[in-house]
């Protein structure tokens, strides 16, 4: 490969070449969403016939390009509740095709439907008749002709200007295999708690994360009754650290909130001689124990704030401050 010397680039036809790649992608997807309003539409909807009806896994299986669609597409089905890996062809015809079962369905990409390492997988599912799902765009193709299902991609332009990389093709590919994936996880009903249940680490799971799991509560949370002296409430306010105080009336509910604002807006008047209602808020932000951490998170950046009060039926059952969202990850 020739290195290209940074001064010789040409920046403004680099520019126009992305912009040509992304026109070219995005036409495919366009076409393909026209034929999902068209011809496309009945097979799409029975191959999610066939997939939600296994006891099985889906297994999908593509080799180069379309393998490397492939593997991303088996991740994203298992993790939104459809059970999935890959099985790359050249692998099932040295032993693997074992890991195939009865019960499971086949999903085989291959533009031209004419790949050769596909035979012994197309094979085995003709045999025990496993329900094969092709995505192809070569309608009378060896594959097409095998398949139960035919999702046939429209016939379009790859973004390669000589024509051969897979470029708009695997983009088309891609698509199609998140629009099923998509399908069967609305189809089935499939929550964000189910989501989290496949994404236990990193921020995503972070963010689908309930307050009732990071807030602290019983005698973590800095309360004190209506009535209470400022001096006295400072005490609280100073060992809790968080930041604020949690005001309740006498029959429990929450009477209001007093914050590190609170008491620089009242630093001119006599606040010993004061209590906590002369100065709280009235009317504090709150969140219920079952709000997901994302939500709680985008309430303290909306209002700039640092700790929201948990209630239920407006007693105060928690706190949860902005360090415990950073701590789990979720801002």
């Amino acid at each position: 490969m020739q290195a290209i010397n940074h001064t010789d680039l040409d920046k403004s036809a680099a520019v126009e070449s992305a912009k040509r790649t992304i026109s070219t992608e995005t036409d495919g997807l366009v076409a393909l969403s026209e034929a999902l309003g068209g011809p496309l539409a009945e097979p799409f909807c029975r191959a999610i016939e066939k997939i939600a009806s296994i006891r099985g896994r889906i297994i999908v299986t593509g080799v180069g390009k379309s393998g490397h669609i492939g593997s991303k597409l088996a991740a994203t089905f298992a993790s939104t509740g459809t059970p999935a890996f890959f099985v790359h062809p050249s692998e099932a015809n040295h032993g693997d095709l074992g890991m195939i079962a009865v019960d499971d369905a086949i999903i085989a990409l291959s533009w031209s439907g004419e790949t050769a390492e596909l035979k012994g997988i197309v094979s085995y599912a003709m045999r025990f008749r496993i329900p094969l799902i092709a995505v192809t765009a070569g309608e009378t193709s060896a594959l097409a002709n095998a398949a139960d299902v035919v999702l046939l991609l429209p016939r379009v332009t790859e973004a390669c200007p000589h024509g051969l990389a897979p470029t708009t093709s695997t983009l088309m590919q891609l698509a199609m295999g998140d629009a099923i994936a998509i399908a069967l996880l609305e189809a089935r009903g499939f929550t964000a708690g189910d989501f989290k249940t496949f994404h236990p680490g990193g921020s995503l799971g972070a963010s689908l994360t309930h307050v009732r799991e990071i807030m602290h509560s019983g005698d973590q949370i800095p309360l004190v009754p209506l009535g209470t002296p400022i001096p006295d409430a400072m005490k609280v306010f100073a060992a809790k650290r968080f930041g604020c105080i949690a005001v309740q009336n006498e029959e429990g509910t929450l009477a209001g909130i007093i914050t590190d604002g609170d008491l620089s807006r009242n630093l001119h008047r006599n606040l010993i001689a004061m209590n906590v209602e002369d100065i709280m808020t009235r009317d504090p932000k709150t969140v219920p124990p079952t709000m997901l951490a994302s939500a709680a998170l985008a309430l303290l950046n909306q209002h700039n704030i640092g700790a929201l009060i948990v209630t239920e039926k407006n007693y105060p059952v928690g706190i949860v401050h902005f360090h415990d969202l950073l701590r789990i990850g979720a801002a």
